[in-house]
């Protein structure tokens, strides 16, 4: 069986990833969500497993003693991490698993997994950038200028280190361009050779 593959999504804050990530999830086939850790509190309707595993510091922290994080970071004063075990058991599977993570986290497992796929998600401009994190209203002023400042410095120029860029200008478009992604990602030669050697032998290959 051909292990699953992994793909990484990232954006900045506001870009619509989750909207996305949840797209995605509805129509590929065979692609698993990574649960993250996190030591930030739910929001809105979000739950325990779904979203995230939310856990308190000294859990979280514990975990990293025990180097059980492919990746981690502390974002705005809190971490957030994708558990090593659980992408293994997925990929073991044969199924693709999707990490929904920051490109400081991003940049970590390339490092460490280099044949993972990275799609960043690019917003058209900061001015939407900005509307779409007042709209949500799920920061104060003051978070979100944190936010938009993160992003105008750090984040946005990050899309140099990625595999693929998309701009969310419309998001069933841009849903229909992940997934296009994702499903010539597994039309690869070397991600089917258990099945092109299966093929070849009927032809009295080897």
């Amino acid at each position: 069986m051909e292990r699953g593959r992994i793909f990484i999504v990232s954006a900045p804050s506001g870009a619509g990833k989750s909207t996305l990530v949840k797209g995605l999830l509805r129509q590929v086939p065979n692609l698993v969500f990574s649960v993250s850790y996190t030591t930030r509190l739910p929001r809105g309707q979000e739950v325990e497993g779904k979203e995230y595993h939310f856990v308190d510091r000294a859990v979280f922290e514990k975990m990293i003693a025990e180097d059980k994080f492919v990746e981690f970071a502390l974002v705005f004063d809190q971490y957030y991490g994708t558990a090593s075990g659980a992408i293994e058991e997925v990929i073991a599977c044969g199924k693709d698993v999707l990490l929904d993570i920051d490109t400081i986290g991003a940049a970590q497992v390339r490092k460490k997994i280099p044949q993972a796929v990275s799609i960043f998600i690019m917003p058209p401009s900061y001015e939407v950038l900005r509307e779409r994190l007042e709209h949500r209203k799920q920061d104060n002023s003051e978070t979100i200028q944190k936010r938009l400042r993160w992003a105008s410095e750090k984040e946005i120029y990050s899309y140099e280190d990625y595999d693929y860029v998309v701009v969310n200008d419309n998001l069933s478009r841009t849903t229909e361009l992940m997934c296009s992604i994702i499903l010539a990602e597994r039309c690869r030669k070397e991600r089917m050779m258990y099945r092109i050697q299966s093929i070849v032998k009927t032809f009295g290959g080897t």
